[in-house]
């Protein structure tokens, strides 16, 4: 009894399951020639892309930066204050880790589109492209140029510990009194102080405009 309905299940079974495994596993004679390759050509290793995460908190980036220089500040270059800082760290950083950009010039263009920021942007907040996947605004920005500054300059990044809604808030305030109380120039003012050019990466730029 056992023996005849283990033969009428194998009659009626056997058929769609080995159709079903043909299917899943084709014969070499079933195989349309190329497409394997076509298949390992797309998932080969050299043609996936890899998105990193960005790891600042302060600006997603929105685009690769590996062709782009690290260490950069871009900033408001008619800014009599904003030009005064750029000096002070220029004379402070004795190991020349600091390069500067005006953002009113063509240089900028690329670290503000890696950024997803417009020139607006960072006429309010300046902004420090640190390195691949880190970029700052405002006084994450100040406070973070500071650290690659020699001691005892570099002592002052510790005021990262102030949270940094509250940084920001005096930051803003003297943002928007900068014109007022330090002036603006019609021009970007380092163009009146050209030995200053060769920490800038937007120099050659800089020195066609003169």
């Amino acid at each position: 009894m056992l023996i005849r309905q283990a033969r009428n299940f194998s009659k009626a079974y056997a058929a769609p399951l080995s159709s079903s495994l043909k299917t899943l596993f084709p014969s070499p004679a079933d195989v349309v020639p190329g497409v394997a390759a076509d298949v390992a050509d797309v998932t080969g290793a050299d043609d996936l892309v890899y998105t990193e995460p960005p790891v600042s908190s302060t600006v997603k980036p929105t685009m690769e930066s590996s062709l782009l220089q690290p260490g950069v500040v871009i900033y408001d270059g008619v800014c009599h204050l904003c030009h005064g800082g750029v000096k002070w760290v220029i004379r402070a950083d004795k190991y020349r880790k600091i390069k500067f950009c005006c953002l009113q010039s063509q240089a900028a263009e690329p670290y503000l589109r890696l950024c997803g920021l417009d020139r607006e942007d960072v006429l309010r907040r300046f902004l420090f492209v640190e390195g691949p996947g880190l970029y700052h605004q405002a006084s994450t920005a100040a406070l973070k140029v500071l650290s690659h500054l020699p001691l005892p300059y570099s002592a002052l990044s510790s005021l990262l510990i102030i949270p940094r809604p509250l940084r920001d808030a005096v930051y803003d305030y003297i943002a928007k009194q900068r014109y007022h109380w330090f002036g603006k120039s019609e021009d970007c003012l380092v163009l009146k102080e050209k030995e200053l050019l060769e920490r800038f990466i937007d120099r050659d730029e800089m020195l066609g405009r003169s």
